[in-house]
């Protein structure tokens, strides 16, 4: 299968998507699936004009985590 080409936007989607898992794991929290979504599926990925970043599903304890993480960077 050859891949799907990246536009512009899913290539930002992924960037993205990379740099919040890195900050993620830098803060000790692991979400279990992230992706990246098109409003399209299959073969109209290529014609994409946005992407999404899902961030999947956490336990309540990676919920609070994030909500510590967060609260903590807006006191700073």
């Amino acid at each position: 299968m050859t891949p799907t080409p990246h536009t512009p936007k899913i290539q930002e989607a992924l960037d993205a998507r990379d740099a919040l898992a890195t900050a993620l794991t830098q803060a000790g929290i692991q979400l279990p699936a992230m992706d990246i979504r098109t409003p399209w599926a299959g073969d109209r990925k290529a014609d994409a004009q946005y992407a999404l970043v899902h961030l999947g599903v956490c336990s309540a304890p990676v919920a609070h985590l994030l909500a510590d993480v967060i609260t903590k960077g807006i006191a700073r």
